[in-house]
């Protein structure tokens, strides 16, 4: 198995894990609940073998794996999109409430003269007092900041097609009729590379991490394999 692969390897390099170690280990076990018996000879095998891997790990790829400014350079080109600030709305909205499945029409007729009110040049803020039944109705339908991702899927493709001062069309919901207005909009940003650096050197090394073990490992089954035939 891999893991025989590896503890054969670790003795090979000679890499040791004392008593006290396996000691320490399995009292943090016991600690975190695990049932390990420590009297038992088996458990402290298992818990000295899992120490031993770590530890053949930690020198033979760990130990390998460094991180050069180009390559996070790199990484930050070809990720930029996970390091960009979600685009920001300031929005206000009339909302018109369905209480029950009976009341879909009535809900549509309301929202379609809070409509009919706005096109014809009535103020937002006086529609949306007179019409919406949300609590922000008294502060002229203010939804206030509201970050891509937080809203509704139908609002939200609403929502990014229009300019600041734009309104929608009615938009349905399970709950009822929204009419949103878009006040202000703050485009996608992006953070810079000395905003992230950290994260993404965290990023690229354990991909390295990962890549490298992965190699080491199939070094082991070459040579296992090799000396296998070597026998035969």
């Amino acid at each position: 198995s891999e893991q025989k692969l590896q503890l054969q390897e670790a003795k090979a390099k000679k890499v040791e894990v004392s008593d006290q170690e396996v000691s320490q280990a399995l009292e943090q076990l016991k600690q975190q609940g695990d049932a390990l018996d420590p009297s038992n000879p088996q458990s402290t095998r298992t818990v000295r073998d899992q120490l031993m891997l770590l530890r053949v790990v930690d020198r033979e790829v760990r130990g390998n794996v460094m991180v050069g400014n180009s390559e996070m350079k790199r990484y930050y080109e070809l990720h930029r999109d996970r390091f960009a600030l979600p685009e920001e709305y300031l929005l206000s909205q009339i909302f018109v409430q369905r209480r029950s499945s009976e009341e879909t029409a009535n809900a549509l007729t309301k929202a379609r003269q809070a409509m009919d009110e706005l096109k014809r040049g009535e103020k937002f803020e006086d529609v949306a007092l007179q019409y919406s039944d949300a609590p922000n109705a008294v502060q002229g339908g203010r939804l206030g900041l509201v970050r891509q991702g937080e809203l509704l899927p139908a609002i939200e493709q609403a929502v990014a097609t229009l300019v600041p001062g734009g309104i929608s069309d009615i938009i349905e919901n399970p709950d009822g009729f929204h009419i949103i207005r878009v006040d202000d909009k703050k485009p996608r940003q992006f953070r810079s590379f000395e905003q992230v650096r950290y994260e993404i050197q965290g990023l690229v090394f354990q991909q390295k991490n990962e890549d490298m073990f992965q190699a080491w490992l199939t070094n082991l089954k070459n040579k296992a394999y090799k000396i296998g035939r070597a026998h035969v």
